[in-house]
């Protein structure tokens, strides 16, 4: 980045994420959201369902070779999924603000290229991956053109005829202002040169805390209740012809 007013605004969004990533890691406990979790493993299925789903009816067919990144990578994000569907270690590719959470990934992933570093410059040539997940990525930024760099940086690095994998919630969390939701407007918007379906799902959490502990069936019969889902999942092809 060459111009300074935009420098400012990435490292004052930055700093700000960097801050949030200390405050849950002091706050929030790891077993809120550990995959053992009842709650999380019955999102976490859902997800991997209906992307699995998605991509299918968008004929995207991955191999053991197909590149794939995921931006905001965290401990080990979606890799788990990609490794399950095929996907070599050595293919896989992912990005995150957060060292710590990045050398945990490597330990789990040691031939995976995960690195240390911000989205807003993404350090892969353009037209890499066959694959880029952003999964409750942008919803931790709250700068609406750092969102924008985040997004045309992805659309660069996606491969003609590739896929972008979107998971994220679409509602404001009254409780923390430091997360922001994504509408479909502004998913459509941020990426302008991808097309294809955006589903909502995702029982509300806290309701999916409260009841798949107790009663898995009824969790999945009311996350089939549109009002009650509080998540977009879309599946964006960038066209062979750009």
């Amino acid at each position: 980045m060459n111009n300074p007013g935009q420098m400012d605004f990435v490292l004052a969004e930055r700093r700000r994420i960097q801050i949030e990533y200390e405050r849950r890691q002091r706050d929030v406990s790891p077993d809120r959201y550990a995959a053992w979790q009842p709650a999380s493993r019955f999102m976490i299925e859902e997800r991997r369902r209906k992307a699995l789903a998605m991509l299918s009816e968008a004929k995207i067919v991955l191999t053991d070779s197909s590149p794939c990144l995921e931006v905001g990578v965290g401990t080990h994000g979606w890799l788990s999924e990609l490794s399950a569907w095929g996907v070599q270690e050595s293919n896989l590719n992912g990005i995150d603000l957060d060292p710590a959470r990045v050398l945990k990934a490597r330990e789990l992933f040691p031939q995976a290229d995960l690195r240390i570093g911000d989205a807003v410059e993404l350090p892969w040539h353009a037209e890499r991956f066959s694959l880029v997940i952003a999964s409750t990525l942008f919803t931790s930024i709250l700068d609406g053109k750092v969102r924008k760099l985040i997004a045309s940086e992805i659309e660069r690095v996606l491969a003609p005829g590739g896929a972008l994998v979107f998971y994220d919630f679409c509602f404001d969390n009254p409780r923390n202002p430091n997360v922001r939701g994504i509408g479909r407007s502004e998913l459509r918007n941020l990426f302008p040169k991808l097309s294809g379906r955006i589903r909502s799902v995702t029982l509300a959490p806290p309701l999916t805390r409260l009841l798949a502990p107790r009663s898995l069936r009824l969790a999945t019969l009311l996350s089939g209740i549109p009002l009650l889902r509080t998540h977009l999942l879309a599946v964006l092809i960038k066209s062979d012809h750009q």
